[in-house]
């Protein structure tokens, strides 16, 4: 039976700060109260329990989504997330001058459009499945920072060999040039380019 979150969003101003977590960092287990967060940078993932109690990808969150949101109806949030890449959450709402009702909406078309995105890289060639999830998580400019090879091997639903394989592949033809990025490790983080030939 669903119930009214009785979590005190007008709490203390610590716990309404923002989070900057490391990559790797789980940031709430299913089942938990909490608030609800905006993704200012970075990756989460989101998993469900399995038939046999394992944790088993169910989406993603990028930069300007909302997780959590149904903590504001059900108390409880539906998803367990951890951080992808280094992650800063901040609270949502943001405060009394920004319309809840239209960000969540926003929110909402977003999530729905990488739904369709997510389904999409779950079939067809790997190498497709595995280019389309680092076009996804890149910036503006082509930067990349990746997730660990097993998170892309189980958001595409390929084989952890078959990633690797598949990432040596694009250095060696340069769609992927190494970038140093401060703070992350120099196997995750990219430029991306054009393949050769092009």
């Amino acid at each position: 039976m669903h119930r009214f979150s009785t979590v005190d969003r007008n709490g203390p101003p610590m716990t309404r700060a923002a989070k900057q977590l490391p990559a790797g960092q789980p940031i709430y287990p299913a089942g938990s109260e909490g608030l609800a967060w905006r993704v200012s940078h970075g990756v989460v993932r989101l998993d469900t329990t399995g038939k046999g109690g394992e944790a088993t990808f169910a989406s993603l969150a990028i930069k300007g989504d909302i997780l959590g949101c149904e903590t504001l109806l059900f108390g409880v949030y539906t998803f367990s997330a951890s951080a992808l890449t280094q992650c800063c959450l901040t609270p949502w709402p943001e405060g009394a001058g920004n319309p809840a009702g239209e960000t969540l909406l926003e929110s909402l078309a977003l999530a729905q459009r990488r739904s369709a995105d997510l389904v999409a890289l779950r079939g067809g060639q790997a190498a497709d499945r595995v280019l389309g999830l680092i076009r996804l998580l890149a910036d503006g400019a082509g930067r990349v920072i990746l997730p660990t090879r097993q998170d892309i091997a189980d958001i595409t639903d390929l084989r952890f060999e078959t990633i690797s394989r598949i990432i040596k592949t694009f250095e060696r033809e340069r769609i992927l040039s190494p970038l140093r990025i401060a703070g992350v490790h120099a196997t995750r983080s990219f430029q991306i380019g054009a393949p050769s030939g092009c």
